[in-house]
């Protein structure tokens, strides 16, 4: 029984080390150009109806966690019909490594949020620029087994968040602009690359 436990798990680790070894083709251009259109469409309703964010720090954070909310689940849920698809024995295996990439990213965003807001509200105009930066820090980690040209994305979110706090403590921090615009960008340049390597891919078969 332990020589059957054993080949099970070397079968399993075998497996693991295969999805880490293959590109992940699970993630599909299209959802992220819906989610890139969502945060312009978010950032316009900000300016119509919340045109005063920095006065109204609740309904502000509401606004952009819902979007973040569901761009992740819009994006999830894709990831894992596309890798039962394209992946097929190795779906569950993709799936869990790409989980595993971007996860410390997402948590730490989550925890840092609920931390400034409730522990530190004074520094709260500094959110928008630190999600940016967490964001671009997780795509640099899931560029292990994405497209490589997708660090320059990761690039964009960094330097975007770091341009974010550079405005410093006023109203202009919370802009639409400050997050509409480099989310969408952002998503709309990992959905054009995401597309031109698909296109490359069956150019080569």
């Amino acid at each position: 029984m332990q020589d059957l436990d054993k080949a099970l798990a070397e079968i399993n680790a075998i497996r693991s080390q295969m999805a880490r070894d293959t590109q992940f083709r699970g993630y599909g251009a299209a959802t992220f150009v819906a989610t890139g259109v969502l945060a312009v469409l978010a950032a316009v309703g900000q300016a119509i109806w919340l045109p005063d964010a920095a006065r109204n720090a609740p309904a502000y954070l509401t606004l952009w966690v819902a979007v973040a909310a569901a761009s992740i689940a819009m994006i999830g849920m894709e990831m894992v019909l596309r890798t039962r698809r394209i992946h097929s024995g190795l779906a569950d295996e993709m799936i869990h490594a790409a989980i595993e990439h971007f996860l410390p990213a997402a948590v730490s965003g989550a925890l840092l949020t609920l931390v400034m807001v409730r522990a530190t509200p004074a520094s709260f105009w500094m959110l928008p620029g630190l999600w940016q930066i967490i964001f671009g820090l997780g795509v640099f980690a899931s560029c292990q087994f994405l497209p490589r040209a997708l660090v320059w994305v990761g690039v964009w979110y960094v330097g975007a968040g770091l341009a974010g706090l550079a405005l410093g403590d006023g109203a202009q921090t919370f802009a639409p602009w400050v997050i509409g615009v480099p989310f969408a960008v952002g998503q709309l340049a990992v959905a054009a690359i995401l597309h031109l390597t698909s296109r490359s891919d069956h150019g080569r078969v």
